[in-house]
């Protein structure tokens, strides 16, 4: 399947448009990689832990929106939008939400 931010595929004109689909992943975060994190924060750095956490969020919420389109027929999700937010108390959670326009496209 294609996954696309733009609205258009160059030279695959869209035969009909299917709706919207999204797909949403919520991890909760580890208390000992939240330490560790903290740590990095005081001295800098990159969290590898936190980045990890983030692209399996951010894999799980394209694999649902894109099974989503799969189920309406489409070949194609076009002008696909991630965000990114922490949720639950003190930000415990990490919540990533994909969301984007299911189509079918000439192939």
């Amino acid at each position: 399947m294609i996954v696309t931010t733009t609205a258009l595929l160059d030279g695959r004109p869209v035969k009909s448009y299917l709706g919207v689909v999204t797909g949403e992943a919520i991890l909760g975060a580890n208390i000992f990689r939240d330490l560790f994190a903290g740590i990095r924060d005081i001295v800098g750095g990159r969290s590898a832990a936190y980045e990890k956490e983030l692209r399996r969020a951010k894999d799980l919420a394209l694999q649902e929106m894109q099974e989503q389109a799969r189920g309406l027929g489409a070949n194609a999700v076009i002008g696909v939008d991630l965000d990114y937010e922490t949720v639950g108390q003190g930000g415990s959670m990490l919540m990533v939400s994909a969301s984007g326009t299911a189509v079918v496209v000439e192939s």
